[in-house]
């Protein structure tokens, strides 16, 4: 059964430039060997990147032949409790709810989500 994102429909790509996903497969999806729950699509920003490296989740540097480093206007998939964080510290990135997976909302409501998506109708 394929993974579904926030609207109930098929999950859709996140990024493949950079190449993001647990499975480094473009996809922010999750089954039980990814312990962090890479689920969120998020639109990373200046602010994020720096909040994330000072809670020692270093996003921005890359490690040559095994992470390219984020740049802000790039989309990654973030662990649901590091949104949450961040959600919490006032520095939420947007996201997107179609390449957003529903197992974020185990860890979030939709209503807390709602402000931060950017392909709300």
């Amino acid at each position: 059964m394929p993974k579904l994102n926030l609207w109930g429909q098929p999950l859709e790509t996140c990024s493949l430039d950079p190449m993001t996903g647990f499975y480094r497969d473009g996809l922010c999806r999750t089954d039980e060997h990814d312990r962090g729950r890479h689920v969120v699509c998020a639109l990373v920003t200046e602010e994020f990147l720096a909040f994330s490296q000072r809670q020692g989740n270093d996003l921005s540097t890359p490690i040559p032949g095994m992470f390219p480093g984020l740049k802000p206007g790039e989309y990654w998939c973030l662990c649901a409790l590091r949104w949450l964080e961040a959600y919490r510290a006032g520095v939420a990135p947007k996201i997107r709810f179609a390449a957003t997976d529903e197992a974020v909302l185990n860890y979030v409501t939709l209503e807390e989500l709602k402000p931060f998506a950017l392909d709300l109708n």
